[in-house]
């Protein structure tokens, strides 16, 4: 849970707002999401109300965050009766039970992730026709499981993420692309799988629950296409600025030169079933029962928050004044949540992430204002490049950070969030979580 709660409890709004961020997170484990949608009923396995009639042996490959967490809960109802293997990071290779777990990388694909990810496919060459594959799937996934495309190298296929990153591309466009340049993505991943059964159980990192989007849809159909990809890097000035191989690919797939990812349709799609068992959407609807439940009026906006982080900072600073002064759209003592998943474009060079930058324009538009709390964090407990989760705010820590020397407006503008928060205490540091659903804000007004 949090590391350095102590130090950022100041008063008892605090300590109630750092009660439900780390409620969320518990809400979020992958763990319980997985056991609670399936069960082994006399020899088939349910999904969701699903039957799936099983053989000797169940296959399972994985990748992504929550890799770990869900493949113990696969191994807690299946016992001996799995086998395989799943990418995580961070992490040194270990197993569960009969689940082999290998290291990768991330955000970026590098050595690690290459070497596990053609393991993976080694092992799925060798499962049967007759067989029942699981696939694990969770945010981060894009990453920790990768191999390029005939032609694109490993280095290629990273710097083209990095630029997209830095360009504040959503992960829509991100992945739109990332497709493109990948062997399993996009459906493709069926391409190497004989198993008659694919039974995919998925942990959304994505806003809106696009199975095509999240960990890049390896086991779903893609609806983009080479032209959606090739507008995606004209509009974010790329480019010129990409590998000549990825921009010949790119120029040879608008022309329908090259092959491109699997459709809607495809007969490869009729053995597979793609379920989500855990989302952002779902983390808030619990988090406000459980607001409500200790009598505050709750208000969840949205699960689909995008946008620069710093301008639906101001948005969401906008609502919580509007509920100070009028008690609308919802009255006093109010809870107001949200979740999402923001970008930053990078202008600067400090330090922050998405979360950090939201809070730090939230708290300079809503300097001085009395009784509210907010926290913005990220259920994966890693916020940009910082080692921060994300962030606590209230109307003081403006004044607090200016009797300290410190420039809140030139820290928001060098998108050094982190170096800001963590000088005054006010980052929440969690480590890696083992699970990602995006992120989630609260507000509490009393």
């Amino acid at each position: 849970m949090i590391k350095n709660k102590d130090m950022l409890v100041r008063d008892p709004r605090h300590e109630r707002l750092i009660r439900f961020v780390e409620y969320a997170l518990q809400v979020a484990d992958p763990y319980n999401a997985v056991t609670s949608s399936i069960e082994l009923r006399r020899g088939a396995l349910i999904v969701k109300d699903k039957r799936v009639e099983l053989g000797r042996r169940v296959h399972v490959v994985g990748f992504g965050k929550a890799s770990v967490r869900m493949a113990e809960a696969v191994y807690s109802v299946m016992g001996e009766l799995v086998s395989g293997g799943v990418v995580i990071h961070p992490g040194e290779p270990s197993r569960v039970g009969p689940i082999e777990v290998l290291k990768g990388d991330h955000p970026f694909p590098g050595d690690n992730t290459l070497r596990s990810s053609l393991k993976l496919l080694d092992y799925l060459k060798t499962v049967n026709k007759d067989s029942v594959l699981i696939v694990l799937i969770s945010g981060g996934g894009s990453a920790l499981f990768e191999i390029p495309e005939e032609g694109i190298s490993l280095e290629d296929l990273s710097l083209v993420s990095k630029e997209l990153m830095k360009k504040g591309a959503t992960i829509h466009e991100l992945n739109t692309v990332r497709k493109r340049l990948s062997r399993v993505k996009g459906g493709k991943l069926l391409k190497h799988v004989k198993a008659s059964r694919v039974v995919s159980l998925i942990v959304s990192d994505v806003v809106g629950d696009d199975l095509s989007t999240i960990a890049s849809g390896p086991t779903a159909p893609d609806h983009t296409s080479f032209k959606d990809a090739y507008t995606v890097l004209v509009r974010k000035g790329l480019l010129e600025n990409i590998p000549v191989s990825v921009k010949e690919l790119f120029e040879k797939g608008v022309k329908g030169l090259v092959e491109d990812t699997l459709k809607p349709g495809h007969p490869f799609f009729n053995r597979v079933e793609n379920h989500i068992v855990l989302s952002n959407q779902m983390v808030l609807q619990k988090l406000q029962e459980a607001l409500a439940s200790t009598g505050y009026n709750t208000l969840l906006l949205t699960s689909m928050l995008e946008g620069e982080a710093k301008e639906v900072g101001k948005v969401l600073a906008s609502i919580i004044k509007n509920i100070n002064v009028y008690g609308k759209p919802v009255d006093k003592p109010a809870a107001l949540l949200a979740g999402g998943e923001t970008v930053v474009t990078v202008k600067g060079r400090g330090v922050g992430g998405r979360n950090q930058e939201l809070c730090l324009s939230l708290a300079i538009s809503l300097r001085n204002l009395p009784d509210f709390a907010a926290a913005c964090f990220a259920t994966d407990g890693v916020d940009g490049v910082s080692p921060a989760a994300g962030a606590l705010v209230d109307g003081w820590v403006i004044d607090e950070a200016l009797n300290r020397g410190l420039d809140p407006w030139r820290s928001l503008e060098d998108n050094d969030s982190y170096g800001f928060f963590s000088k005054i205490n006010k980052a929440i540091v969690t480590g890696y979580t083992g699970t990602n659903v995006n992120d989630i804000f609260i507000a509490l007004i009393d």
